[in-house]
C-alpha cells in the first residue's frame, strides 16, 4: 500500500494508514476533495484546496489560452491528471493547466506526454520538485505563474533538463510550443500576444 503524506497545514507522514485514515481518504474521494492530490514515488500527497484568487486567475488563463491552443491543434484541460506511464495508475501529477495533443489524451487524463504544463504558484509551493517527473515524460514546456503578481517563468526541455527562458529584448518571454509572447504589464496583468491577437488577464 502506498505511504501517505498529508500536507494541510502541517506535514504528516503515515507509512501504513490505519482504517481511520483510509475511511477519511474514501470520504475525500466521494466528495471530490481529492482532485488536487498527487502520487509521488508511491507517496500520496494530499494538498489543501487553492484560494479563490488562484482559481479565478486559473479560469481566466484557461479562457485566454483556449483559442490559441486550439489554433495550434492542441487541447487544454484544467486540473487533469498527467500519468507518467501509459496504462499505469501511478505515479501521476495534477498541474493547474495542461496542454496536449489528442493522441496523448485518454478518458482518465493525459498519458505521459503533454506539450505544456502550467503550475500556478501557492504558498509553500512544490512545483519545481515536479520538474524531474515532467522531464521524464518529455513535456516540452513548464510554466510557473504567480496568480497575484502575474510573474511568469517559462522552462523549455533541453535533452533531459529544463532551461529557464530569458526575457527577449522587448521584455517578453517566448513560448515555442504556442508561438506566444508573455509579459507582465501594469495592473499587474499578464499580457499574451500571438500572431493574430493579444489579451491581458
Amino acid at each position: 500500500m502506498a505511504s501517505l503524506a498529508i500536507l494541510e497545514p502541517m506535514q504528516v507522514f503515515v507509512r501504513q494508514p490505519d482504517e481511520t485514515i483510509l475511511t477519511w481518504l474514501e470520504e475525500r474521494r466521494r466528495n471530490g476533495l481529492d482532485r488536487w492530490d498527487e502520487v509521488w514515488n508511491g507517496v500520496l500527497h494530499v494538498v489543501p484546496p487553492p484560494s479563490y484568487a488562484h482559481q479565478s486567475f486559473g479560469g481566466r488563463l484557461f479562457a485566454a489560452l483556449r483559442p490559441v491552443v486550439s489554433a495550434r491543434g492542441f487541447d487544454i484541460a484544467y486540473e487533469v491528471g498527467v500519468f507518467l506511464h501509459r496504462g499505469k495508475d501511478k505515479p501521476y501529477r495534477v498541474p493547474d493547466l495542461a496542454i496536449a495533443s489528442a493522441a496523448n489524451i485518454s478518458e482518465r487524463g493525459i498519458e505521459a506526454r503533454a506539450e505544456i504544463v502550467i503550475e500556478l504558484l501557492s504558498p509553500d509551493d512544490k512545483s519545481r520538485e515536479k520538474f524531474g517527473s515532467y522531464a521524464e515524460c518529455g513535456i516540452d514546456e513548464v510554466w510557473l505563474v504567480d496568480p497575484m503578481s502575474r510573474a511568469i517563468e517559462i522552462y523549455v526541455l533541453r535533452v533531459s533538463t529544463y532551461e529557464r527562458q530569458d526575457e527577449r529584448s522587448d521584455g517578453t518571454l517566448w513560448s515555442p510550443s504556442l508561438q506566444l509572447a508573455l509579459s507582465v504589464v501594469a495592473g499587474p496583468l499578464l499580457r499574451l500576444e500571438w500572431a493574430t491577437g493579444a489579451t491581458e488577464i
